[in-house]
């Protein structure tokens, strides 16, 4: 099996040779106890040629794309911002019909942070479930309109198109492949020799409260009508009729602003609540549920569980250190 690192010009440096690391050390990890190499591991550039990454350092490829005749999988790392903008990616359109063509033939296509962008110049995003960093989804959503992309979401998988956000996602994106290509008890091992963890990192906890709604006013009102409420979850029919919709529309509204329902939407905006909470560190875990319209501090734990991949407890301990 061929797993093929992408280079371009203006690409982070760390997520081009940091997929290079992670899956060379999970390949030589499973190497060793299977008796056989997994998997053969090659970057490649549109023409063969170095490519200069986003800070203008020169990094060599192995091969030129049109000489990779098949892949496994597929993997862009991020790209380097400008001004907290990415680049026209439609100058890279060469390789982004490469990947189609692969992905076509069975390829898993990867994209992280930035890189994203490059699946979505190749269609592959259209009508699938994606995200990428926090800060890059209303671009991406603006370029792509077809992306169903999840703000703030974490590693996501459909169809074979996986994406993450984050300029370190590079790790979670590798251990998914080595998961697909080899099985999850490969990938648990790949992850003891890496010393990381086998579930892919949430950007939640990195996000600023009240970010998305900053960006809409509608989403700014929305917002404001759940932290209204405290001491009790709002419903989603309350939460419609207090910004004077049907619950149909909120339903189009929110799908089409956040990419959420509205019940998630509201589950996020009491996370960040409790986020808060939290980091000023003078209430008790039961204290803040309760305040955060939970019925009791374990199901608090579990939602917030869902959002931050740890508990209010390991967030607290995290924040102090």
């Amino acid at each position: 099996m061929n797993i093929v690192v992408i280079g371009i010009d203006g690409c982070l440096a760390s997520g081009f040779l940091g997929f290079v690391d992670v899956l060379s050390l999970a390949r030589d990890v499973i190497a060793n106890h299977a008796g056989e190499v997994p998997f053969k591991i090659l970057t490649a550039s549109g023409d063969g040629r170095p490519v200069t990454d986003g800070h203008g350092r020169r990094l060599e490829v192995d091969a030129r794309l049109d000489d990779i005749p098949s892949a496994s999988a597929v993997l862009v790392p991020g790209q380097v911002p400008q001004g907290l903008k990415l680049p026209d990616m439609s100058d890279f359109k060469p390789v982004a019909e490469w990947i189609r063509y692969q992905h076509a033939r069975g390829s898993l296509a990867c994209g992280s942070c930035g890189g994203v962008y490059l699946l979505g110049e190749a269609g592959l995003l259209n009508d699938r479930r994606c995200t990428t960093t926090w800060w890059l989804h209303d671009e991406l959503r603006r370029r792509y309109p077809r992306a169903d992309a999840a703000w703030g979401g974490a590693l996501t998988d459909d169809g074979g198109v996986i994406t993450a956000g984050g300029a370190l996602s590079w790790t979670d994106i590798s251990l998914h492949v080595v998961r697909i290509l080899c099985g999850s008890e490969a990938a648990r091992i790949a992850a003891d020799f890496a010393v990381v963890d086998t579930t892919p990192s949430s950007q939640a906890v990195y996000i600023p409260a009240g970010h998305l709604a900053e960006s809409n006013p509608f989403l700014l009102e929305a917002e404001r009508a759940v932290r209204h409420v405290r001491g009790r979850r709002i419903t989603t029919s309350e939460l419609a009729g207090r910004l004077a919709l049907s619950e149909r529309t909120l339903h189009r509204r929110l799908q089409s602003l956040a990419g959420e329902a509205p019940k998630r939407f509201i589950d996020r905006v009491r996370f960040e609540m409790a986020r808060t909470m939290l980091d000023a560190g003078s209430m008790s875990i039961k204290q803040i549920a309760l305040a955060t319209g939970f019925e009791d501090d374990s199901s608090f734990r579990k939602s917030f569980k869902q959002f931050a991949q740890m508990t209010p407890t390991a967030y607290r301990a995290r924040i102090r250190i």
